[in-house]
């Protein structure tokens, strides 16, 4: 059975591991966003961080953006390199998000959003809402003239 849009963007909120989750669950929640093909949806930890510190290398040199990519390896780097991990894969546009999960569709490992060469990343408001996904006020503070620092991190 394959994961909603929805559950699959409440997961990432969910996710306390990496800054870049809302941003991520906004694309994933999005209207405009759909799955993509997927020929290899389950592989392992260590195939996913090979693959992925190898994109990584090339991104910067092609002018791609991205984000989520660093906590995404950081998180691999703890497991097993035989772990089963399920990869996502969604589009939108210019823009692809991976998300992978432990096959439960729950447990989220890391995500990365990025777009083709010279396109920008899309911004939290833009594809979507947080709102949207988890029936609330999202959790990123909209800027209205001051930056609130203590606000971004809850205290």
């Amino acid at each position: 059975m394959r994961i909603s849009r929805r559950q699959l963007a409440s997961s990432l909120l969910a996710t306390i591991r990496f800054a870049e989750r809302a941003v991520i669950a906004d694309f994933v929640a999005a209207d405009t966003t759909d799955f993509a093909p997927n020929s290899f949806p389950h592989t392992s930890a260590g195939v996913v961080r090979y693959v992925w510190t190898q994109r990584g290398s090339e991104f910067r040199p092609l002018g791609v953006m991205a984000i989520g990519l660093q906590d995404l390896l950081m998180a691999l780097s703890v497991m097993d390199a035989d772990e089963p991990v399920t990869q996502e894969i969604l589009r939108a546009g210019p823009h692809t998000a991976n998300v992978f999960h432990h096959g439960d569709g729950v447990i989220i490992i890391g995500a990365v959003l990025y777009g083709r060469p010279g396109v920008a990343l899309p911004s939290p408001f833009k594809c979507g809402s947080a709102r949207s996904v988890s029936g609330r006020r999202s959790r990123i503070p909209r800027l209205n003239g001051q930056l609130d620092l203590f606000g971004m991190v809850g205290l």
